[in-house]
């Protein structure tokens, strides 16, 4: 589990994004806002995630919702990795894990026995007035996107 809560202000941040620019989550105040982390740009876990939240972008954009993908790769690989898959939303770099430690997602992870550390898969619902709606952590991949949207929608 994160160090956030429900009903706790979302940490503001402003990184640099795929195609230059900046994505500064206080720049969108009074919309809700979906901030999902993830590991590793073009990795298959990863990749699944990014197409199904960008398949889904017309209707989060519907709905009023801004949707921006976190990890620690840099602007650089975000724009490839956007470009190479047509993604429809931002990437922001968190090369630094400055707010990926502010979000509570940097943490210990296990893979064949192995421990190292890394981006824990969570994802934020971030209400119209700043405090966190909605916490995914550990996110299974096939049908969460789905599900963001149908909160989102819902608040």
């Amino acid at each position: 589990m994160t160090g956030l809560a429900v009903g706790q202000k979302a940490p503001d941040f402003e990184l640099p994004r795929d195609g230059g620019g900046t994505f500064h989550l206080s720049d969108h105040n009074g919309k809700p806002v979906v901030v999902y982390f993830y590991p590793q740009d073009d990795t298959e876990t990863c990749t699944a995630e990014a197409i199904d939240f960008s398949a889904l972008k017309p209707q989060f954009d519907a709905a009023g919702v801004v949707l921006v993908g976190i990890s620690p790769d840099s602007a650089a690989r975000h724009e490839k990795f956007r470009k190479k898959y047509k993604l429809a939303h931002d990437l922001a770099a968190d090369e630094e894990q400055t707010v990926l430690n502010a979000y509570g997602v940097w943490g210990e992870k296990t893979l064949f026995g192995r421990r190292y550390m890394g981006v824990v898969r969570t994802t934020f619902l971030i209400g119209r007035d700043g405090r966190i709606a909605h916490v995914w952590d550990k996110v299974r991949v096939k049908g969460h996107a789905q599900a963001v949207l149908d909160a989102a929608k819902a608040l």
